[in-house]
């Protein structure tokens, strides 16, 4: 490394090298950008530095990569935009990343301070626009303070509960010569629960009949989950997982429910519902969850493991606080917790996993998605890979057949529910994870939204498996016009390209599998590919719907368990 970057005294520079510098200090190894004109200072000093750029054909695209990075590393991703529309195309995957609690340092260069407030070229206020989507933000006017401020931005992103922050800095700033040497931050001591409230939370688990453990991605955050797999054996308890948590507990196990939810197994909802205590481990009680909250596991106190002080109580009241960061809530409330008597309460779920196990009926020549999905996962799993999902249908048939034993493993946009987001956090993550398959499940409509990001895989001759799964429409969308509209169909039929051939456009190598006879051989293909990205066009059954689900804000009492076609209804 050079001298430019590690200064053994201090030394004058570029505030545009010092940001250069204090990325390479804090760790960082790719950052996702698009450069600009406001941007270029800071692009000349990345030259020099060690770390890799990925250059994105849409800031969005960079966000998005930065999350996946972010979930499949646990270490914050780095995004970098120009000024006006480069910075505002950050914004929709600033939202995602704190809506799912993701650390992302968004880096955005500014028009020179003489312009600023004067509508000068590719200003925008990107300070008012990102300060409802972030922890936090700044705006850098004295070039001898961007050290620092990156320095804080960092620590931030991943202190408490994790998010994302944005540093703006304008041209002038980043071009001023500052004085500047290498600091660091010392990170603070994780959160610990009050003593009290951990002894009544103990006596209320260990007196539990019918407990369970409710996890969402606060679990994973935290790295808490070896201590939620040692409090479910120790205790008997049943898990259920939410979307953000899959993995957090090993889904193969005997004690997974799997996902609960609008579109989770039938028998984990009907336990939630069913319990009289709940085990929130970094969950948030959000309306998929929960459907009507009037009417939700009205029999159930609940014990709130949180580091959001603000999440405890907001939804659901908590009558077992423990404020704190869950792996060590967890590890503190171990010892004092017993084994209740949970055998009729397991008598109970296995009779429901018997009564509605999730499954589907693949028959005929068409592809089922779910068949789709199922195959890939039993082909794979014994390699370990990450997944990423875009948004919709395919993304709720994942959640339910691809079982993720590990944390960082099953990333998604939960909160916001992003199209688009699959492919380029896919990327990311294979940058954070070069020793690990990576695998972007997606659907027709939502990787038309970012498959320019496809380039960028090719360049960096990542050997990403992309699966498209084609149902002709925007299923999700379908669906409810279809159970909730009559069937009055609007907007939703998509007349899509050969995406096979579309990706040898690209430069990736590129796959068409019609039959389902035809699958296992033609993902072997694409798994075989490993000097670029293969894609592999899936044609699946336009109509197919997903089940189980409920109508959103309705009582989970009103799910629909299958497809009301196979004859079975809740």
């Amino acid at each position: 490394m050079s001298a430019r970057f590690q200064p053994r005294e201090r030394t004058r520079v570029r505030a545009a090298d010092a940001l250069a510098a204090e990325l390479v200090a804090q760790g960082v190894t790719h950052i996702f950008g698009h450069p600009g004109g406001a941007s270029l200072p800071l692009y000349d000093a990345l030259l020099s530095a060690p770390i890799t750029h990925l250059l994105m054909r849409h800031e969005q695209c960079a966000a998005h990569a930065a999350q996946g990075y972010a979930r499949a590393t646990g270490r914050p991703g780095v995004c970098l935009a120009t000024s006006g529309p480069g910075a505002t195309n950050l914004i929709t995957g600033l939202a995602d990343a704190m809506l799912d609690s993701t650390p992302v340092v968004a880096l955005t260069a500014q028009v020179a301070t003489p312009l600023l407030g004067r509508d000068g070229f590719q200003e925008a206020d990107i300070l008012g626009m990102t300060a409802p989507v972030t922890k936090h933000n700044w705006l850098v006017l004295e070039p001898q303070e961007l050290p620092g401020t990156v320095r804080e931005a960092f620590r931030l992103a991943s202190a408490g509960r994790p998010g994302p922050v944005l540093v703006d800095v304008p041209r002038d700033v980043l071009q001023a010569e500052i004085d500047w040497e290498e600091g660091s931050f010392t990170a603070a001591l994780p959160r610990r629960a009050d003593a009290a409230c951990l002894r009544r939370a103990a006596f209320a688990i260990s007196n539990a009949k019918r407990p369970i453990l409710y996890v969402g991605g606060g679990a994973i955050s935290s790295g808490a989950s070896q201590e939620v797999r040692r409090l479910a054996k120790k205790a008997r308890i049943p898990v259920t997982t939410t979307l953000m948590g899959k993995g957090a507990y090993p889904e193969t196990d005997a004690l997974s429910l799997g996902m609960l939810g609008m579109h989770g197994t039938a028998y984990a909802n009907w336990a939630m519902n069913g319990s009289d205590l709940i085990i929130a481990v970094g969950a948030r009680f959000d309306d998929r969850i929960t459907g009507k909250l009037a009417t939700f596991a009205p029999h159930a106190k609940v014990v709130h493991i949180d580091i959001d002080e603000v999440e405890i109580g907001k939804i659901r009241k908590a009558d077992f606080p423990l404020h704190g960061d869950a792996r060590v809530v967890l590890q503190q409330l171990l010892p004092l917790v017993g084994a209740p008597d949970t055998a009729d309460w397991w008598k109970e779920i296995e009779a429901w996993k018997a009564e509605a196990p999730l499954r589907y009926r693949q028959e005929g020549d068409v592809i089922l998605p779910q068949f789709a999905i199922d195959s890939l996962w039993k082909l794979t799993r014994d390699l370990r890979p990450i997944v990423t999902t875009d948004v919709g249908q395919h993304q709720m048939w994942a959640a339910q057949f691809w079982k993720s034993d590990e944390p960082g493993t099953f990333i998604t946009s939960g909160g916001l529910g992003t199209m688009g987001f699959g492919l380029p956090a896919a990327l990311g993550a294979q940058c954070g994870r070069p020793d690990r398959l990576v695998i972007n499940l997606n659907g027709d409509g939502s990787f038309q939204q970012t498959m320019q990001t496809l380039a960028t895989a090719v360049e960096a001759r990542l050997p990403l498996k992309i699966i498209v799964l084609d149902n002709q429409g925007l299923g999700m969308v379908r669906q409810w016009q279809d159970l909730f509209y009559d069937r009055r169909f609007f907007s939703v039929a998509l007349r899509n390209p050969d995406f096979a051939k579309l990706a040898e456009a690209f430069g990736a190598a590129g796959f068409t599998a019609r039959r389902p006879d035809e699958l296992e051989g033609v993902y072997r293909q694409a798994l075989a590919v490993t000097d670029r990205p293969a894609l592999v066009h899936v044609h699946t059954e336009p109509t197919e719907n997903c089940f189980p689900m409920w109508p959103a804000g309705q009582s989970i009492d009103t799910m629909v368990v299958e497809d009301p076609k196979y004859g079975k209804k809740s």
